[in-house]
């Protein structure tokens, strides 16, 4: 993937506080050291952030046993024979380990034992929730802002302040100056928190440099450095004395994480694996009973209905799996049809027989879910691109890409998203039709890791996520614009999001062959004024992209062909459009003896195209 794919443009207004009852005044050298740490945050990542409003909390009356666990270590921790300072919560998916964290954060928060916190998301939210580059930042603009901590947090802006090039350093150095030496050195006269929570660091992820997408082996490899890196600056602070702060960790046990628990840190770490110890059968029953009782007051049903015998399988086939119940309760609650038949539906699903897949159940309630969509495997192909990959992702900020967006750019008719993920809200969150802002969100990352897995999802996998992206581009591309009808400003702004997302067309591998047998199909010209357009438009805040853009397409179409030979009439055409029209916009373009010089590879083709906007 391109190094410039991500590239953006931070514009940073006044200082915004998260968290107004713990403001702080600053003069100006420190506010403008709190503006520059609060430049590099993720603030959809704290516990208690806009973004994570609807993400998954213990219901009322269950996970009390873990959760009074957890807050008993951290009050009295260190009272126990052998302390530890660190806690990993740990389980397999769906086991509610998020909404465990969430709901012990909020309790802790009440207590005031709540330092900072971070929750890692790979599916929902913004993107830099799932890099470690906003992780230290994160965690010390929190205790910034926290108003027992107001000498700490003054030694965390001296730092950022002598230091701005602190957030490009390593996770461990930046872990030691902006949380461990402030808080080493802080004053212990008034009462501290406690407790650092970090939630999902297995879905923290490594972020791609370079023009070449890495394989599925070498993403997994590197987002566990990642994590491993993480986990080292952890411990590093835990095992210190002066470090003020116990902290918990939830993951599922991904074998890297697991690996570092069991082999450097077992002496350290108290392991809490959620299982039968913690009664989540009847922590499930709870949450049957009061989802089925809202039913009862919304549909006017009895309150035998239903049985006991009905919510005894419905736990059972959980299998411990907080998520199932979930899942079904949701489908049960949607207007697809009435819940009584919407509750046959699920209990007719057939048990496979399958010890060695605990999701078995789970499995057979996504594919029942997925099904009821008119076209399943349209459907898990959107969902798949949408989910599966970062190319429906804004380039130009930490913002997911809104649904309205990827509904034009899917869409090869008017209202065919509506129609695709009709009976999928159980899954997804699909905003209604007049919102244009929000974006599509699932509700549980299972649903991907079931889609990735062709075990799992049977005849719903897809393959070729990839191709889907690139058909849809290239239609766009050739009727210069989408299938739906749009207003003049909202046409504007489709096409100004649609050029920039042109990169990872170039990056799929059968592109060119699917080009080169219709290129004269495509308005090259149109594409480049469309490019130029949007480098120009005074609210671009990306105008990089698009002139990487046209320098990627001008030196990819020619990396194919022979220094010796005529170049292929794809790449013939193309360029000599491209140069045409660029000319005409007042766009430097290559001369002759240059372009002969990049035939020849006595220049670089990538970087030493002669192209540069005016």
């Amino acid at each position: 993937m391109s190094n410039f794919h991500r590239a953006r443009n931070v514009n940073t207004g006044d200082i915004t506080n998260i968290n107004a009852n713990n403001y702080h005044h600053y003069d100006g050298r420190s506010r403008n050291a709190v503006e520059k740490l609060r430049e590099h945050i993720a603030a959809g990542a704290m516990h208690d952030s806009a973004e994570r409003c609807d993400a998954p909390k213990c219901h009322p009356e269950t996970r009390v046993a873990v959760q009074d666990e957890l807050v008993n270590w951290i009050e009295h921790g260190d009272e126990e024979e052998e302390p530890k300072r660190i806690v990993w919560v740990t389980g397999p998916a769906g086991g509610g380990k998020t909404a465990i964290m969430g709901s012990t954060a909020e309790t802790c928060q009440k207590k005031g034992l709540l330092a900072c916190g971070f929750f890692f998301s790979s599916f929902t939210g913004s993107t830099n929730r799932r890099f470690k580059r906003c992780l230290v930042p994160t965690l010390a603009y929190q205790l910034v802002q926290n108003k027992a901590l107001r000498d700490v947090g003054e030694r965390i802006l001296s730092c950022v302040e002598h230091d701005p090039a602190i957030f490009e350093k390593q996770v461990e150095v930046q872990f030691d100056q902006l949380l461990l030496q402030p808080s080493r050195d802080g004053r212990k006269d008034t009462v501290w928190p406690k407790v650092i929570f970090i939630d999902g660091l297995d879905e923290c992820q490594a972020e791609e440099y370079g023009d070449t997408p890495r394989s599925p082996q070498d993403a997994a490899r590197a987002n566990e450095a990642d994590q491993t890196e993480i986990l080292h600056a952890l411990l590093k602070a835990a095992n210190d004395p002066s470090f003020p702060f116990r902290i918990i960790i939830a993951s599922r046990p991904e074998p890297a994480i697991q690996s570092f628990f069991t082999d450097i840190a077992p002496q350290t770490t108290r392991k809490i694996f959620l299982d039968d110890k913690y009664n989540p059968n009847a922590d499930m029953l709870l949450f049957l009973n009061s989802k089925f009782k809202s039913i009862h007051r919304q549909y006017q049903l009895p309150a035998s209905w239903p049985s006991d015998n009905v919510k005894q399988t419905l736990v059972e086939n959980a299998s411990g799996q907080f998520i199932y119940v979930a899942v079904a309760m949701r489908f049960i609650e949607g207007s697809s049809a009435p819940p009584q038949e919407l509750l046959d539906q699920v209990m007719a699903l057939r048990r496979q027989d399958d010890s060695a897949n605990p999701f078995a159940p789970l499995d057979a309630l996504y594919t029942h879910i997925l099904n009821s969509s008119p076209k399943p495997l349209l459907a898990a192909r959107w969902l798949s691109l949408i989910f599966r990959t970062n190319y429906l992702e804004n380039l130009d900020s930490d913002k997911k890409l809104s649904a309205r967006f990827i509904q034009h750019f899917l869409e090869t008719s008017p209202g065919e998203a509506s129609y695709v993920l009709k009976g999928l809200n159980s899954l997804v969150f699909i905003p209604p039709t007049d919102d244009h802002t929000s974006s599509y969100t699932l509700f549980h990352k299972s649903l991907t890791d079931f889609l990735e897995d062709p075990s799992r999802c049977g005849s719903l996998y897809v393959d070729s996520r990839y191709e889907l992206y690139h058909t849809r581009y290239l239609q766009i591309w050739k009727n210069k614009g989408p299938a739906m009808p749009l207003s003049q400003l909202e046409r504007e702004n489709f096409l100004h999001q649609f050029m920039e997302h042109f990169l990872p067309v170039m990056e799929w591998s059968p592109f060119f062959p699917s080009l080169e047998q219709t290129f004269d199909s495509y308005d090259v010209a149109w594409w480049v004024r469309s490019q130029d357009e949007s480098f120009k438009h005074p609210n671009c805040l990306n105008p990089t992209q698009h002139a990487v853009n046209v320098n990627y397409l001008f030196s990819r179409v020619h990396k194919t062909c022979s220094w010796y030979r005529r170049c292929r009439p794809v790449c013939r055409y193309i360029r000599t459009e491209m140069l045409k029209e660029l000319e005409k916009l007042g766009w430097k373009i290559p001369g002759r003896l240059h372009l002969l010089r990049l035939k020849f590879r006595q220049l670089d083709w990538a970087t030493e195209t002669g192209i540069w906007p005016p």
